[in-house]
């Protein structure tokens, strides 16, 4: 490790202990200083001290915001909220962050924040509409590739995993590649059946594991989807984790028959009095075998849903992310340029909804997949429009994925992508869904916006 390096690490180090002491202490009444040390830390760095004062604004300003942070704290378990602490907020957003900004700078390689990577699409459950039950084990990827591919993320800035599937606790080495990289921060997206007190337990002794429970609503829209007693399933895993202080959320596909239930009070209400800490919500998309168009939300459900989710973050203990509608947020698109997908064949995609690649990781090492065109490409056309309302290549913007396929040579990799630059009726289809969409958009641009977004974080 070089001298440079090494100071950025003891200076982290020091950091972290500083604050978990005052925390530990009393965590109401320490929480002004922790925002100091922090501000003292970071002060010659402008964009990552505007950031910090702003949650200082929001914790200071709104109810809320206060009571989600100090009910966070209050709550959680010692050791996980120290791994959160410093796999996610040290590692991966301070220190990780100017190991991936020298890539850019000297390379011109942009090494995204997170990797999504699934690892396993076999599945226990056997969901409407999905296609984890068409996959075995023979279609997993190996332990040994995984653990190669976690190694050299790492050693690229990259502390932060999300683990997709399939079932990601259908896959028990994971928790050995949990184990292994305590200093990461993984995120399982779950359906939440597997967990058991054994299971809890261990997740509690890692610290570094924050599951996200996928749920469509209630009890009915769950099970309808998923199968009778899903939802009892879930919400019995989630009592599991709260009760050991165990950091989790929500995961909820929101599609126009399920919304007015799951942005509802009741609904959010439930998720924190189980101890959810955040949810995230993912507009219906029609990628892989579920090419269903009617059920995209309208213009006007797409745009309620960024407004429910300001609104909730403004008056409840929560904190909730919109997929689509905080895009204005951070740039735009944050496809190849914040993260990536990697699917459990090895292709690199830039989304998990844009299953195209021009990569594939079998003897082929990561640095070299972020200097593909693709991604370059991606980057070079962002933001994709003015309106950050309307971010996405696949369903706003739908000239941009067939251009950039066309010019890079990336290919499909699987059939609904396929579909996507191939099928002329269903381009037309998705054509009318942008078409129509654009209207409203430009208006709550305006309104909502103001016309202003982080055009800044637009290529990264």
């Amino acid at each position: 490790m070089k001298v440079t390096e090494r100071l950025k690490k003891v200076a982290k180090d020091t950091l972290v202990k500083s604050a978990l002491e005052l925390l530990e202490k009393n965590p109401e009444k320490n929480i002004d200083k922790l925002f100091d040390l922090v501000k003292k830390t970071v002060y010659k760095d402008k964009e990552n001290l505007e950031r910090i004062q702003q949650v200082e604004k929001y914790y200071n300003e709104n109810p809320a915001t206060h009571d989600f942070i100090i009910n966070m704290l209050k709550t959680t378990d010692k050791k996980c909220m120290n791994k959160f602490f410093e796999n996610f907020l040290s590692n991966a957003i301070w220190y990780g962050m100017p190991k991936r900004q020298k890539f850019l700078d000297e390379k011109g390689i942009k090494i995204p924040l997170v990797i999504l990577i699934s690892p396993s699409m076999r599945c226990n459950l056997n969901c409407t509409g999905c296609y984890a039950a068409n996959y075995s084990k023979e279609d997993d990827i190996p332990y040994e590739e995984v653990d190669r591919i976690i190694k050299e993320a790492r050693q690229l800035g990259i502390y932060y995993f999300i683990v997709l599937g399939g079932e990601p606790f259908f896959n028990n080495h994971m928790l050995k590649i949990y184990e292994k990289y305590s200093d990461c921060i993984f995120t399982p997206f779950t359906n939440g059946t597997l967990f058991n007190e054994e299971l809890a337990n261990k997740v509690k002794q890692l610290g570094n594991v924050v599951p996200m429970f996928s749920l469509e609503g209630f009890e009915e829209d769950t099970d309808t989807r998923r199968g009778k007693g899903v939802f009892k399933k879930v919400t019995h895993s989630m009592e599991l984790l709260k009760k050991r202080g165990i950091l989790f959320g929500v995961s909820t596909a929101v599609s126009r028959k399920n919304i007015d239930r799951v942005v509802s009070d009741k609904f959010v209400d439930m998720l924190i009095e189980k101890g959810a800490k955040m949810s995230w919500y993912f507009i219906f998309m029609p990628v892989g075998k579920e090419q269903d168009v009617d059920l995209m939300l309208t213009p006007e459900q797409r745009i309620n849903l960024g407004k429910r989710v300001r609104q909730i973050r403004n008056s409840k203990p929560y904190f909730m992310i919109d997929f689509f509608n905080d895009a204005p947020y951070v740039g735009g698109c944050i496809a190849g340029k914040f993260y990536c997908h990697i699917n459990s064949h090895e292709d690199v995609e830039p989304c998990v909804f844009a299953h195209f690649s021009v990569d594939n990781l079998k003897n082929k090492n990561l640095i070299d997949v972020f200097k593909s065109d693709f991604f370059k490409e991606l980057r070079r056309r962002q933001p994709y429009n003015q309106n950050l309302l309307m971010p996405c290549m696949m369903i706003d913007n739908t000239n941009v994925i067939r251009e950039v396929v066309k010019k890079t040579g990336a290919k499909p990799t699987d059939e609904g992508a396929r579909m996507m630059i191939e099928n002329k009726e269903f381009q037309k289809s998705i054509d009318k869904v942008a078409e129509e969409f654009k209207p409203l958009a430009d208006k709550a641009w305006k309104e909502d916006f103001g016309c202003k977004g982080n055009y800044k974080m637009s290529k990264g």
